[in-house]
């Protein structure tokens, strides 16, 4: 598969949004572990289902052999600011859809990046005949939500309760779908 690179200047920083390689696999483990710190929006605490350098080349090896697979990076320069996937299903009754993830370091908020991330992913999707995407956001994650309502994604449910965080409270998670 391959997707041409995406230029992006947003309040005065320059970044690319492109395939990931071989060679992004120890900062996509550094980057994820921090990101997972930075926020209580993604499924992870820091440092819970650990991915190391030999798990990410394994990952992107295989979802670069995969045509239902797509892993973007957001980069400044060489530094990786950003990660998004979408994971395909080798079952027949799922090969329509995708699941979307993103993550993006807490300093880089506010910029775009995953707006550009999840945009790419879309047109990527509906450039290769996926009919329909899915994701999980925490329903108090209210400017993901509107972000992703924008880009046509609509509610299909909510799972109640379905997180509990450090301090004993629960969440509830919106799921959400965009159909092409």
């Amino acid at each position: 598969m391959k997707i041409d690179n995406q230029e992006f200047h947003i309040k005065g920083t320059f970044y690319t949004i492109r395939l990931a390689v071989q060679s992004d696999a120890q900062s996509l483990s550094e980057i994820r572990l921090q990101i997972d710190g930075e926020t209580q929006n993604l499924d992870r605490e820091k440092g819970e289902a650990f991915m190391d350098v030999y798990d990410f080349e394994q990952l992107i090896k295989a979802d670069t052999m995969n045509k239902k697979n797509l892993f973007l990076v957001a980069a400044i320069g060489n530094k990786i600011v950003g990660f998004s996937r979408c994971e395909g299903n080798a079952l027949k009754r799922f090969s329509h859809k995708v699941e979307f993830g993103v993550g993006v370091l807490k300093e880089y908020w506010g910029y775009g990046v995953g707006k550009n991330l999840l945009k790419e992913s879309v047109a990527w999707c509906d450039a290769n005949d996926v009919r329909k995407i899915t994701l999980n956001v925490l329903e108090s994650n209210e400017k993901a939500i509107s972000l992703y309502k924008d880009c046509d994604f609509e509610i299909e449910g909510i799972l109640k309760n379905d997180k509990i965080f450090v301090d004993g409270k629960f969440g509830n998670t919106v799921v959400m779908g965009r159909f092409k």
